[in-house]
């Protein structure tokens, strides 16, 4: 809470001065980035290794999507170094500090089960992706209780058919050793791993939502599959 607070008010610092011309957020959103990574860099037990960025445009539109296993996917994440806006449940928002810069940096509020709330959430990721600034969700909706990746759920690919744009599929994976689902004790040791993968363009799957949606799903499943067993030293 007391590094929070530094980086909080560092962060309305770098807002204030860059707003006049950094409309879209970016700068503040890469110092948050150092802010979350920060925590990994400091615990000599918890590792992250991030492949597959030259994937990531700098400027454009795309929608992100990652698998969701625990709290310490967000940590991870911001290991991207890449701009991007986040889709975030409206609770995390009121946080002392870190919810607080969600909000500096414009992040997407959403209540899960709301209509209303996801009507909003809709309209402001599709405004960030025709001012050219990717946005990253959890098509799962929720963080997995075993880690396999889950049913998702159509928002994201209906925005990427609409504004066509590419999917960018975002894997991880030990992260679930951080901050599980329904667990509320840190792990003391993490060795995390993300990939990108490829864009996947949602004109080469007929504009279709549902066949872009299982494509991503299927391509994520399989890589997650593979990067699980390289993490346990088993072939696959």
């Amino acid at each position: 809470m007391l590094s929070s607070l530094g980086f909080y008010l560092g962060a309305l610092v770098l807002w204030v001065m860059t707003l006049p011309f950094d409309r879209n957020g970016r700068i503040l959103h890469l110092y948050s980035c150092f802010w979350a990574q920060l925590y990994i860099y400091a615990n000599p037990l918890w590792s992250c290794r991030v492949e597959g960025r030259e994937h990531l445009p700098w400027r454009g539109a795309a929608v992100l999507v990652a698998n969701h296993e625990s709290l310490g996917d967000i940590l991870v994440l911001f290991g991207l170094y890449r701009p991007f806006k986040w889709v975030s449940k409206a609770a995390n928002f009121r946080l002392p500090f870190i919810g607080w810069n969600m909000t500096l940096n414009r992040y997407v509020p959403l209540v899960r089960g709301d209509r209303e709330s996801v009507g909003r959430m809709m309209v402001e990721c599709e405004k960030w992706l025709l001012r050219g600034v990717p946005i990253l969700m959890f098509p799962e909706g929720t963080r997995s209780p075993d880690g396999h990746i889950k049913a998702f759920k159509e928002g994201a690919f209906h925005l990427a058919v609409k504004l066509q744009c590419p999917v960018i599929p975002v894997v991880l994976t030990g992260t679930a050793r951080t901050l599980p689902k329904h667990g509320l004790k840190l792990q003391t040791r993490a060795r995390c791993h993300v990939r990108v993968l490829p864009p996947v363009k949602p004109a080469d799957h007929g504009n279709s939502v549902p066949e872009l949606l299982e494509h991503v799903r299927t391509l994520m499943i399989e890589e997650k599959a593979r990067m699980d067993a390289a993490q346990l030293g088993t072939p696959r």
